[in-house]
């Protein structure tokens, strides 16, 4: 005796109910996955200018280190552009050396963080055995951002 087994045409394949549920699971999903891509886009933008921001400031720390003669003209607000002296092919004194440095400063802050961003330098004579210090300040804000992002570096001759 053999039994047939019948199939019964409501038991074959999925109903729409379930594809468009799995279709909107689906979809939470790939949402949840476009978001953190974009959060983790951002995170990297913004790490990028900090790592912008930080060599800048070491690189002008270094400048004043190296021109310790002239750390009292290292003085910038955030408006001042320096002069540029032409210290490569002729000689120049501490001063002239210092506005140099802060104009090329100031033009490679431009050119590697965003348009709002500035740089400034302030220079504090102490009274020895004090060391003198200078203060290296760079400010900018990132795209989307309501505050600014600030990174300081200080120099003591």
């Amino acid at each position: 005796m053999k039994k047939h087994i019948r199939k019964h045409r409501r038991m074959s394949g999925i109903t729409m109910v379930e594809s468009l549920v799995a279709l909107v699971v689906i979809s939470v999903g790939m949402l949840g996955i476009a978001g953190m891509y974009l959060a983790s886009l951002q995170a990297g933008r913004s790490a990028n200018l900090r790592v912008q921001a930080i060599n800048l400031a070491s690189d002008m720390a270094d400048h004043i280190r190296a021109n310790a003669n002239g750390a009292k003209y290292y003085k910038a607000t955030a408006s001042d552009k320096g002069e540029s002296k032409d210290c490569a092919t002729k000689s120049c004194l501490a001063e002239d050396l210092a506005k140099n440095d802060i104009f090329v400063w100031k033009h490679q802050i431009s050119e590697a963080l965003p348009a709002n961003a500035n740089g400034q330098l302030k220079f504090t004579d102490n009274a020895r055995p004090t060391p003198d210090v200078c203060e290296v300040l760079v400010t900018w804000r990132e795209p989307g951002a309501d505050v600014d992002s600030t990174y300081k570096a200080v120099v003591e001759l």
